[in-house]
Formats: C-alpha cells, sequence, structure tokens
C-alpha cells in the first residue's frame, strides 16, 4: 500500500480551500483518508496554511509521498529542511541541538520575510487608496470647476439677454430725438 500526503478540495467553485491529508493512493482524490495534517486556503493573499508539522514530519518518515503540490507547502512550513536536519542528526554530522539552532534560525528567516511581504502588500493596497483618492479628488475639481464656469457663463448670457432689453428701449428714444431734430432742421 502507497501512502500519500496530498490535497483534498473543498470550497466553493472558483474559491478553493483544501485539507492537506494522508491518504491510500488508490482513494480518490477527495475519498477516503488516513489522516488530516492541515488546511490549505490559497484565496487569501500571502496563502493562509495550517499544518501539524509533527504529524507531517512522522508520515514522512514513515515513507509517505507528498505530492507536488504537498511537498512545496511542506518546504514553505519547514517540514522538508527538518527532516533534512534529522537526516544530518542520524549519520552524525551535527547533535540534535545544532539541527534544532538550524531550524530555529530558518524559521525566523522565514518569518521575517513573510513579514515583509505582509507589509509590502497592506503599503500597496494604501498606496492603492491614496491614488485612488487624489484622482476622485481631481475629477470632484474638475467637476466643481466646470460647475462654476456653466454658473458664470450663465450669470454672463443673463446679464447679455438683460443689457439688449435695456439698450432696445433706450435706442428708440434716442431716433425720436433724432427724428425730432430733423423735422426742426
Amino acid at each position: 500500500m502507497s501512502v500519500r500526503i496530498r490535497l483534498q478540495r473543498h470550497g466553493k467553485k472558483g474559491k478553493p480551500f483544501f485539507h492537506i491529508v494522508v491518504a491510500d493512493s488508490r482513494a480518490k482524490r477527495d475519498g477516503r483518508m488516513i489522516e488530516k495534517l492541515g488546511t490549505y486556503n490559497p484565496v487569501t493573499n500571502p496563502a493562509i496554511i495550517e499544518l501539524n508539522a509533527e504529524a507531517a514530519l512522522s508520515w514522512l518518515n514513515k515513507g509517505a509521498q507528498p505530492s507536488d503540490t504537498a511537498r512545496a507547502i511542506l518546504s514553505y512550513k519547514g517540514v522538508l529542511y527538518k527532516k533534512h536536519l534529522m537526516g544530518g542528526v542520524a549519520k552524525g554530522a551535527f547533535d540534535e541541538a545544532e539541527a534544532e539552532k538550524r531550524f530555529n534560525a530558518w524559521l525566523e528567516n522565514k518569518s521575517s520575510s513573510i513579514d515583509s511581504k505582509k507589509e509590502g502588500l497592506s503599503k500597496a493596497k494604501e498606496d492603492a487608496k491614496k491614488a485612488a483618492f487624489d484622482a476622485e479628488t481631481k475629477v470632484n475639481e474638475a467637476r466643481m470647476a466646470a460647475k462654476k464656469q456653466a454658473e458664470e457663463e450663465a450669470k454672463a448670457a443673463e446679464e447679455a439677454a438683460n443689457a439688449p432689453a435695456a439698450d432696445e428701449g433706450e435706442a428708440p428714444a434716442a431716433e425720436t430725438n433724432e427724428g425730432s431734430e430733423n423735422t426742426e432742421a
């Protein structure tokens, strides 16, 4: 019987959610499993991975073969590195304390890189929000300027409409004066 560490798909269409499981390689993808090791949610950025590392390491030591995606997840969480270090301890290359020290240093480095990625994502999100706000502000200013210009043009048109009416009222009076001058002359 060949045992595999692989993913079982759950979740809605277009929103996958996976369980990381140990299963017989002959079982269906979402079928019978031996043990659930954790979960993997690829929808979020960065992906959320919850994994029982000790159980996964135990199954790897028993000979379970991970699928490609499961191998990437185990590598990301450091399970494969820990197995590598335990192999070095078994061969006598270094002691268990040194292996634990190396693994903890790797974990710190990994957590700092994850934190920097999260900060970068949040900064990018804030920058995008600020850029959208600035663009909206420019559109509102342009809209207000256009509205103000339209009001000024309407006011000028209204004054122009009122001014000729006053000129027309004065013009006939001037013509009558001119006409009376012509009659006198």
